[in-house]
């Protein structure tokens, strides 16, 4: 098992161990993808993905987040957003010393699509490219002043209050998903904590407001029936997005997690074709 990763002592998660993990195919890869999960899960759940890009050359490198899976902190807690991004940047060190050269490109889904969105404005000349999944970058139901004022009040007074909880229905129409989901001992089911909540809407007006600085190519997808992040989200980075180069799909009837759904052989075939295409310098 590789030795985990170490926050610096800057980060607002200082000296925080993180989990992670390779996958690599059996010869030289000849790309790889650097993958960040979404909101109370963990790596192990993205087995299935590593195999579909392993099998066709491509290595993937994934960490568990702070708070989140085999890494230290609490769980549905953040001290601050950004030690999310640092945990990126340290996944993205080891891989470019053991891989010098190596093509990468950027995988997020859901909160990790909101990480990757972040960790791009300023390491995107590191990637050739980036994919989003259903990324966080607007809400299912925009709160309201109100609300969003109480967070900011608990999110300084009671931090680690659990305040919002997440219905897990909406993860995939396919109930052996939803129920392993449920039963994983590494996914945090309990409430979003109110730090947590505050950094997230912090940080989704950050990525929109930065997302005309990031110009690497992109290619957004999300399930048109997701309940736990707004397609407009997706819908608003190819929009603003500085990149002359950008794919959105709306997958029809699909939730949350698109890799997840009876769809996900399709879903894993547009991103592998699209990384192709990429590596060939070509459009898809």
């Amino acid at each position: 098992m590789a030795a985990p990763l170490q926050l610096p002592a800057t980060s607002a998660g200082a000296g925080g161990k993180l989990y992670w993990q390779a996958w690599l195919p059996e010869a030289a890869p000849r790309a790889g993808v650097v993958l960040a999960h979404g909101y109370a899960e963990h790596l192990g759940r993205y087995e299935h993905v590593a195999a579909h890009f392993t099998a066709r050359g491509i290595a993937v490198f994934a960490l568990d987040h702070w708070g989140h899976g085999r890494s230290d902190g609490v769980p549905g807690f953040v001290p601050r957003f950004s030690a999310f991004t640092d945990g990126m940047e340290e996944l993205l060190a080891v891989v470019e010393a053991a891989h010098p050269g190596l093509p990468l490109t950027l995988l997020g889904h859901s909160m990790g699509g909101l990480i990757a969105a972040l960790h791009l404005v300023t390491h995107q000349s590191h990637y050739f490219g980036a994919v989003l999944s259903g990324p966080l970058i607007m809400p299912s139901e925009a709160p309201s002043r109100v609300m969003q004022w109480i967070s900011r009040l608990l999110s300084r007074f009671a931090p680690r209050l659990g305040v919002l909880a997440l219905d897990a229905s909406g993860v995939s129409r396919d109930p052996a998903v939803v129920a392993a989901y449920l039963a994983d001992p590494l996914v945090y089911t309990g409430k979003v904590r109110a730090r947590l909540a505050a950094e997230m809407f912090d940080a989704m007006a950050q990525a929109r407001a930065a997302a005309p600085e990031i110009v690497r190519p992109m290619l957004l997808l999300h399930g048109s029936e997701d309940r736990l992040t707004a397609p407009d989200g997706s819908r608003y980075l190819a929009a603003h997005l500085g990149s002359a180069d950008k794919t959105l799909k709306i997958y029809p009837g699909l939730y949350h997690e698109i890799f997840n759904e009876p769809e996900q052989a399709e879903v894993l075939g547009d991103v592998s074709a699209w990384i192709d295409a990429h590596l060939a310098g070509e459009k898809p």
